[in-house]
């Protein structure tokens, strides 16, 4: 069985979390410049067996796609191109980044480090997978 990964895509940043290779536990594994994002994942891939890439999917309130999907579209085809083996789905990302705020917070950690953005990305790609694996059972 291989990880899952989830990637919390951003224009600047992108958050990862990936699963133990029994896909149980979700864990934060880095932020990543978004440039260097299919890098980084080509390197990781040739490491780790992935079976399964999530990328969240922004959505407004009213289900329809956020303003950041036109950002992200182009990175699923890049995706999809570079890792024809590994199926990509995508995940509902609403409230994410709100959570992951509020878990910093309910963690005790200082304000200056609640305002680490990066932390942040990672916290959220962590979230999303924690959903996937939740709703997936």
């Amino acid at each position: 069985m291989g990880r899952i990964i989830a990637i919390d895509y951003g224009v600047k940043r992108t958050g990862i979390a990936v699963t133990d290779e029994l896909q149980i536990i979700a864990s934060g594994l880095t932020t990543v410049k978004t440039p260097e994002l299919i890098e980084f994942l080509k390197d990781y891939l040739k490491k780790e067996e992935v079976e399964l890439i999530l990328v969240g999917e922004p959505k407004q309130m009213n289900n329809t796609p956020s303003e950041s999907e036109v950002f992200i579209l182009p990175f699923l085809e890049k995706l999809k191109t570079e890792f024809t083996s590994v199926p990509v789905k995508r995940v509902d990302e609403r409230f994410t980044s709100k959570m992951a705020l509020q878990s910093l917070f309910e963690s005790g950690i200082k304000k200056k480090k609640r305002k680490n953005k990066a932390l942040l990305d990672e916290i959220s790609a962590t979230i999303i997978l924690q959903s996937y694996l939740y709703n997936k059972h």
